[in-house]
């Protein structure tokens, strides 16, 4: 596929955005392979579990800008039926997604980023919410994710300055979960992924949106609607699973289903 190189090990996908000259900077034609990459990987029932990651030395460094030029005739338009589905198959992913960050993420190579479950990052990964420097607005989910992982106040200052967050800083803040030497970030990015494999995804997808439910809930609302989750879920394999494990004392094997 062009744009995006795809890899499997075991239960794992792992899909790299392959513009390395550009930084992988974002295109329609980038973002709409990196959409059927994610569809297409995960259309096969054993996934359970998927890696995104830049290719060459940077994660992604934004939109790229002759392709936003030519959308001037239809931007709103034209951004949703190009970008949007990318961002969707990643936020939407039936199984978790893990976004391993090395060297830039930029603009809108940031929301991209922000748009898996967990991130993991190079010691040389930067995040920048360049924005303002091209007196641009935010963009590409980043004013709605950004805000509920940093708290409102850090959020608008990066915003507002476009100042690089570190690697380590990101960490401290509760952006990254973990730190990798730039030559380990696959490795590690990869081992966490095959934690997440043998945990009962079906269930770890579930939380993921009843978590971002919740953000338009009240709690008494969000507490029915987590018992009908419950409920759901109770019926899957894997929830019958992880009862006649603990009965059982022994570890339990998810498998998804």
């Amino acid at each position: 596929m062009p744009g995006v190189k795809r890899e499997r090990d075991g239960s794992v996908g792992l899909l790299t955005l392959d513009e390395p000259e550009t930084l992988n900077a974002m295109t329609s034609e980038l973002l709409c392979a990196l959409a059927d990459a994610v569809r297409e990987t995960t259309a096969d029932p054993d996934l359970r579990a998927l890696v995104l990651t830049g290719g060459g030395r940077g994660f992604c460094s934004g939109l790229n800008l002759k392709a936003y030029k030519s959308l001037e005739d239809d931007i709103v338009g034209g951004c949703m039926r190009y970008f949007w589905p990318a961002f969707q198959a990643l936020r939407e992913c039936r199984v978790p997604v893990i976004v391993a960050v090395n060297g830039l993420a930029v603009g809108g190579g940031l929301g991209l980023a922000l748009a898996g479950d967990v991130i993991v990052a190079a010691r040389s990964a930067s995040f920048i919410a360049a924005f303002s420097r091209i007196g641009a607005v935010p963009d590409c989910g980043t004013t709605w994710v950004l805000p509920r992982v940093l708290g409102r106040q850090r959020a608008f200052e990066l915003m507002l300055l476009a100042e690089p967050l570190s690697a380590a800083q990101a960490k401290e803040w509760g952006l990254v979960r973990e730190i990798f030497d730039d030559d380990a970030l696959r490795d590690g990015a990869l081992e966490l992924a095959h934690r997440l494999a043998q945990g009962p995804t079906r269930a770890l997808v579930t939380a993921r949106r009843l978590i971002e439910e919740s953000e338009l809930s009240t709690y008494a609302a969000q507490f029915k609607r987590e018992i009908e989750a419950q409920a759901d879920n109770s019926t899957s394999e894997d929830a019958r699973e992880g009862i006649q494990a603990f009965l059982g004392k022994r570890p339990a094997r998810f498998t998804g289903r």
